[in-house]
């Protein structure tokens, strides 16, 4: 009589909804896991489980007189997760048919997100072969029963989710000991927990995305600050997203793609957003790539279009760039103010603003969301086409590994016309709820870890290039707030690595991602880390290694996930999506990286496909060149490219910023490294800097081109 009453009572107060097929409760030896997210999980799960299970629980939350009072309703066994032996008593529960509900994690979290899973349950599932049900709650964290710190917003009655995952098993992993059985268990419990959080996730558009988070943190949370010093709530982005969209709607067609040519500010985030609320999609150019770059760009992905604005255009010397670009109109942001008419003024006040769900366009979230453009490092640019699920499904992939919250503050420099800074920098924070800081520029590396410091930012992302200067120039207290520092786009120097590890104590998480996956596919975070790796793989990617002649170590990447691109549009084929396919198949993108996967799941690259040179019969990885003129010359700056050698096959070309650097140092190097000889350049060229894409890589498109110029 009292369950029923109080499960009544929660489904009145917190809207409780459970969503999922129950039918494998059926199974003898069942073993439930959840998420810990508050005071309340354990009552929810009692109620609302169409079973009577034995809860497992801290010996901890027995020390609070009102759970002690619930707990006395059903069956529970209190354990220390400390303690090996405790888990003996779980065991003998499932080995007599008991449904056993445990929280793998332990302690309640304090981030809202996975914090860390204990081994104990793990080798229980292993040991007994029991069937596991995952199950995801969501909402509790943002009750007053949590834990979280005060930089949450609480809500008296917030909606409560109960996602009931398919069941699955843990093999018990083989290991010379027990220890070291119980630890692979445990990982693939987290792992499991992870899979959990990241599939359960809505099915939305960036724009519903945005109000979701603006109805869970409140309209007046301040979250997004640019170089103007002033700080935007949620219902101020709202309102310029709405304002800009409707304009924007005003000279272009539902579906259409249109050119985006701005700079990190937040009318740049709003621009976004308010096309996503209309059915349009931004093409986000690329202004470092010049005017040939752009031109390509446009007319592969049909852009008639362009949006930018004359100050931006003239304080970054743009202007004969843009002018350059044939067939697209230009519309400045300077002059859609005096189209914003009173009509359009009553829509947003009395109508889009109290009913923003109302007045956007109807969306669906496999529709395209953003063009994005390749850089352009071996070839001309190619627009690949990200859906909106795509985008949010790489958001949830991140936010299932690495606890990123309302806590934490994001310093973007990233361009936002790039994956990285897109999806991590501008996307993320904004549907999470995380503040943001929006800095124009990269390049400004003095500036920049002035802005953390006085800012307080918590979270940095960039490129090895970009991190080796900000600590170059940072004071060691600049960079006191930073929780993490994630380095993607190009391999991590093992310079810049250990400059940020002696001189700020920060150890450098290095990712790996392609445009084409939104763009990240694998991250080391602080429960999963391997050094001179680039993490393991995220939730929901699934993966293939090819082959390479020549190649013994590793193959060539497949990956295929909800975060894969639509399609690329091609120059060859303006305004035609090609979906994305490769050797193995359709659906799957091939990446091009020869990458090697240990037993534990952390991915090594080795290098790109087009990176590898042929001399004299032997595959050679220009990375290693690189490698090898770093350990020659730590201080420089190094990039090989191959040319053609009637000879040899192909020749060596080493571009270097150390100017006393000679062949005699770098053989050293590679005797010391016990790398051959044909991976010695023979050809050294000094320049006094390397050339970089606006996104921070090596332009060795540039660079091919100074080694095939004539002497």
């Amino acid at each position: 009589m009292l369950r029923a009453v109080l499960k009544r009572l929660f489904r009145l107060l917190f809207g409780v909804r459970v969503l999922g097929d129950a039918s494998p409760m059926k199974h003898r030896r069942l073993l439930v896991i959840a998420n810990h997210l508050s005071f309340l999980d354990g009552v929810l799960l009692g109620l609302f489980l169409p079973i009577r299970p034995t809860f497992v629980v801290h010996t901890t939350v027995l020390k609070q007189p009102f759970f002690r009072v619930v707990l006395s309703q059903v069956p529970h066994l209190a354990v220390d997760p400390t303690n090996p032996m405790a888990m003996k008593k779980v065991i003998a529960l499932l080995e007599s048919g008991e449904p056993v509900v445990v929280f793998p994690e332990g302690r309640i979290t304090v981030t809202g997100s996975i914090m860390k899973v204990y081994d104990g349950p793990a080798f229980v599932a292993a040991r007994t072969g029991a069937t596991i049900l995952p199950v995801r709650l969501d909402g509790p964290e943002r009750s007053y029963f949590s834990r979280l710190s005060g930089k949450f917003r609480r809500q008296l009655f917030p909606r409560i989710t109960i996602t009931l995952l398919p069941t699955t098993t843990i093999a018990m992993p083989e290991a010379p000991t027990a220890k070291q059985r119980r630890r692979k268990a445990g990982e693939a419990m987290r792992r499991l927990m992870q899979e959990m959080v990241f599939s359960s996730r809505p099915s939305q558009t960036l724009f519903t995305a945005f109000l979701e988070a603006m109805a869970i943190n409140g309209r007046n949370a301040r979250l997004l600050e640019d170089m103007n010093q002033e700080e935007l709530s949620y219902r101020d982005l709202l309102k310029g997203s709405l304002a800009l969209g409707r304009l924007v709607a005003k000279f272009t067609g539902e579906g259409e793609n249109v050119g985006v040519l701005l700079p990190n500010v937040s009318a740049t985030v709003c621009m976004i957003f308010g096309m996503s609320a209309m059915r349009r999609v931004p093409a986000m150019l690329n202004y470092t790539a010049g005017s040939a770059g752009m031109q390509y760009a446009c007319e592969a992905a049909g852009v008639r279009t362009i949006v930018s604005s004359r100050r931006f255009l003239e304080t970054a010397k743009l202007a004969a760039t843009v002018q350059a670009i044939r067939d697209v109109q230009v519309v400045y942001m300077e002059d859609l103010r005096a189209r914003f008419t009173v009509a359009d003024r009553l829509w947003l006040v009395l109508f889009a603003l109290r009913m923003p769900r109302a007045a956007m366009r109807r969306t669906s979230p496999q529709d395209p969301a953003v063009v994005l453009f390749t850089s352009g490092s071996e070839g001309k640019p190619k627009g690949v086409v990200l859906s909106h699920d795509a985008l949010l499904a790489n958001v949830a992939q991140v936010r299932a590994v690495v606890d990123f919250s309302p806590a934490d503050k994001f310093l973007v420099a990233l361009p936002v016309f790039h994956a990285f800074g897109l999806t991590c920098g501008a996307i993320m924070p904004l549907v999470t709820g995380s503040r943001l800081f929006l800095y124009p520029s990269p390049l400004h590396y003095r500036v920049i870890p002035e802005v953390i410091y006085d800012r307080g930012c918590t979270v940095l992302f960039g490129t090895s290039t970009f991190l080796g200067a900000y600590a170059r120039f940072a004071h060691p207290y600049d960079f006191f707030r930073l929780r993490y520092v994630v380095s993607g786009a190009e391999k991590l120097n093992e310079e810049v690595r250990r400059a940020w590890y002696e001189k700020f104590g920060i150890r450098i998480m290095e990712g790996y991602g392609a445009t084409e996956c939104a763009p990240v596919i694998a991250v080391n975070t602080p429960m999963a880390y391997r050094s001179g790796t680039v993490g393991t793989l995220l939730p929901g990617v699934e993966h293939r290694l090819q082959p390479v002649e020549g190649i013994g170590e590793g193959g060539i990447l497949h990956v295929r996930g909800p975060n894969v691109m639509l399609g690329y549009y091609l120059h060859e084929r303006p305004g035609l999506l090609q979906p994305p396919a490769s050797d193995i198949g359709a659906g799957w993108h091939g990446t091009g990286d020869i990458v090697a996967i240990d037993e534990d799941g952390f991915l090594s690259i080795r290098g790109r496909v087009k990176r590898f040179a042929k001399i004299a019969g032997e595959m050679m990885s220009l990375e290693v060149v690189e490698k090898i003129a770093q350990a020659a010359s730590p201080g420089g700056h190094h990039a090989s490219v191959a040319v053609a050698d009637p000879k040899r096959g192909e020749l060596l070309v080493l571009f270097t910023t150390d100017a006393g650097l000679e062949r005699e140092a770098i053989l050293q190097a590679a005797r010391t490294l016990g790398a051959p000889e044909l991976a010695v350049p023979r050809r050294i060229e000094h320049l006094q800097e390397l050339p970089l894409l606006g996104t921070g890589k090596t332009d060795y498109v540039s660079l091919r081109r100074l080694a095939e110029a004539p002497a």
